[in-house]
């Protein structure tokens, strides 16, 4: 089935799938169910997935606050970074129910996870999950996703709604996703609104806060921004990128709400990142995320094997890291410039 988009103004189409004769693309909850069979983790698997990516982590936090010479710290600073957006995706997966969802030993280290990296569970599962039920619906305020217009909706909004739009959606916002998307949108946002119901994000902002003033004051200024300021704020900006390209790219579909279905935006609204083998493996295979969203129960050990194994989950739409297709993901964001017309 082609894939339409339009991208400044102009539509585009792609046969995402191909099939010899005689052979049945299976599509929709028939997709679904042949997925089904890979929705299951190996205990020991991801336990050493678990154990490796945090002993990685702590190493290279430690090194970055210890090391003598500031090249050297700021070596294991970006090291740490790219475990943090590891250890984020097995956060993820936890959250999802995707790994190990019945240890309680698990469940302490993610929820310790979460709080000191600011992306409190309450919070973060609401919003997530809210993702999931509306990724590629049109939409003028975010909840868990950056939000998406049409151009008819582009010309009725008001200018306050085209300035929120605008910065939501902004590169700056995305990059200093730290601020924005963490500190902002995940943590405190949800505490001002409901405050009873999200005291776990007031643990994770005293939790943050202690950490990098107790780092500050014991070790000094370079302690705190080494192992702590710094990849967290890198870790934050790939975090915030990675979410927001794989659901904002040129061959997105963007639907309404009557032409809307899980499984359909899960393989027309969802990308393919592809990346090299060590950024996939610092990044968790989280750009195999048309497969993650068609079914959440995968570990993200596993998606590069469904996809092995399922030729119609093989030709999706797909965008990388390099300038041109960061540019094109952007392109697609500012102003009316990804938008359906209706």
């Amino acid at each position: 089935m082609p894939q339409v988009c339009i991208l400044d103004g102009q539509v585009l189409e792609s046969d995402k799938l191909s099939s010899t004769p005689n052979t049945r693309i299976r599509s929709g909850k028939e997709l679904f169910q042949a997925t089904m069979p890979f929705a299951v983790e190996s205990i020991p698997r991801s336990w050493w997935q678990v154990g490796f990516t945090f002993f990685l982590l702590l190493g290279s936090l430690i090194g970055a606050g210890i090391a003598p010479w500031w090249p050297l710290r700021l070596f294991f600073a970006l090291l740490g970074a790219l475990c943090t957006v590891r250890a984020f995706i097995t956060y993820h997966d936890h959250m999802h129910g995707a790994l190990l969802p019945n240890s309680r030993i698990a469940k302490f280290i993610f929820k310790a996870y979460g709080m000191l990296a600011l992306t409190p569970s309450r919070s973060w599962k609401k919003s997530h999950n809210y993702h999931h039920r509306h990724v590629g619906k049109v939409s003028s305020f975010s909840n868990g996703a950056f939000p998406l217009m049409t151009t008819k909706m582009w010309r009725e909004a008001s200018w306050a709604t085209r300035f929120s739009y605008r910065m939501e959606r902004h590169p700056i916002t995305v990059l200093t996703g730290y601020v924005t998307v963490f500190l902002f949108s995940v943590t405190m946002l949800p505490l001002f609104k409901e405050p009873s119901k999200h005291l776990d994000s007031l643990l994770s902002l005293a939790a943050h806060g202690a950490l990098i003033t107790l780092l500050w004051v014991f070790g000094g200024f370079s302690l705190a921004f080494f192992s702590v300021l710094l990849p967290m704020a890198v870790a934050s900006a790939l975090g915030s990128y990675l979410f927001f390209a794989q659901h904002s790219f040129k061959d997105m579909n963007v639907m309404t709400q009557d032409k809307w279905s899980f499984y359909k935006a899960a393989m027309e609204s969802s990308s393919y990142l592809r990346l090299n083998k060590l950024m996939q493996w610092f990044t968790g295979n989280i750009g195999f995320h048309h497969i993650h969203h068609l079914n959440v129960r995968i570990p993200f050990y596993r998606l590069p094997e469904v996809m092995k194994a399922i030729p119609e989950l093989q030709s999706p739409a797909t965008t990388t890291l390099s300038p041109h297709s960061i540019s094109d993901c952007f392109k697609c964001s500012c102003g009316m410039r990804m938008q359906t017309e209706w």
